[in-house]
């Protein structure tokens, strides 16, 4: 499906997910924000210290999170207002703008900065060696996303042409890739955390890889709402932004162990040492934004990597769908 037309047959998936995958928030009293995160993952760890160590409520604000697998989805929820506030991939946004929306999307608020997957390997033995991913069978993701314009990036950097030499399968929804790797599917898989770490505990293949490392600094995950939304509730987006930028100090300052016991309530079917695993792999690699601001080197990659995967129609400056304001804001008061 091209990634201009996936909004409207997302829809019906999206109000699903809405129903049946409610967050873990606490209770709380203040402003509420219905927040919607594209998967439950360590890869968004800050976004769980800021939930558990009260850094939202502090500011006034009742978080209620909300799961929606899918960034074609957690947009489309946004735009029919079922959310408030939707922590995806900044490429979203810019398709949303590319479609001539008189409500564009902004992103005010970075959380990762780096490409959160790994190359998965089936087999175990022996050396790895970027070579041997030709004529393999790599389970891919969804078209359009950032996870596989990453990964695509990344392969192309080692002359690897993935729809020639690869048998790419990307028929798959998001939410079930992980399931279709554990039945056999695909020699290769992009794996976030602790996915990853879960597979190599269960003696199913190993990390060989870091897209993140790869494709280098560009806004991954950003928090991002309707500009009416912004203009309505600028105060409420400050909060948001201040919560967030505690919480990214707070990771920085803790150890993996640490980080791993104040986000455990939003795993608890996860052993605990895989989470330590996957904090490790994230902060070793300079995953996790130290503040919200999205920076114009980061952006411009952003682009070289969706231009890359023939999705850029048009260079959308920073400016166009950036508003730094609350970041800079919330930055500068640390």
């Amino acid at each position: 499906m091209k990634a201009a037309g996936w909004m409207k047959a997302a829809a019906a998936a999206a109000l699903c997910g809405l129903l049946l995958l409610g967050g873990c928030s606490p209770e709380q009293s203040g402003t509420k924000v219905r927040l919607a995160e594209v998967a439950r993952t360590v890869f968004y760890a800050p976004q769980y210290v800021a939930l558990s160590q009260g850094f939202f409520a502090e500011e006034g604000l009742d978080v209620e999170l909300t799961t929606i697998p899918g960034g074609d989805k957690s947009m489309t929820a946004l735009l029919s207002n079922q959310v408030d506030i939707a922590l995806i991939g900044a490429e979203t946004s810019i398709y949303v703008v590319q479609q001539e929306s008189q409500d564009p999307v902004i992103n005010f608020a970075q959380l990762t900065q780096t490409d959160g997957t790994f190359l998965f390997a089936r087999d175990t033995t022996g050396g790895f060696d970027w070579e041997s991913l030709k004529g393999s069978e790599f389970l891919g993701q969804r078209k359009g996303g950032m996870p596989q314009m990453a990964g695509e990036f990344a392969l192309r950097k080692h002359n690897i042409n993935p729809h020639q030499d690869l048998q790419l399968i990307q028929n798959i929804d998001f939410a079930n890739i992980t399931s279709a790797f554990a039945s056999g599917t695909g020699d290769f898989v992009q794996l976030f955390e602790p996915q990853a770490s879960i597979f190599e505990q269960e003696g199913r293949g190993r990390v060989v890889a870091s897209f993140g490392t790869e494709s280098g600094l560009l806004p991954y995950t950003v928090y991002m709402a309707k500009q009416s939304y912004l203009q309505q509730n600028d105060e409420t987006a400050q909060k948001f932004t201040n919560a967030v930028q505690k919480a990214q100090q707070w990771v920085k300052e803790h150890s993996p162990e640490e980080i791993a016991e104040a986000i455990l309530p939003y795993f608890k079917d996860t052993d605990k040492d895989v989470i330590v695993s996957s904090i490790k792999r994230y902060k070793e690699q300079d995953t996790y934004a130290e503040n919200p601001v999205i920076d114009g080197k980061e952006w411009a990659n952003l682009l070289n990597v969706m231009e890359s995967a023939g999705e850029l129609q048009r260079e959308v400056p920073l400016k166009e769908i950036v508003n730094n304001q609350y970041a800079e804001k919330a930055a500068g008061s640390l």
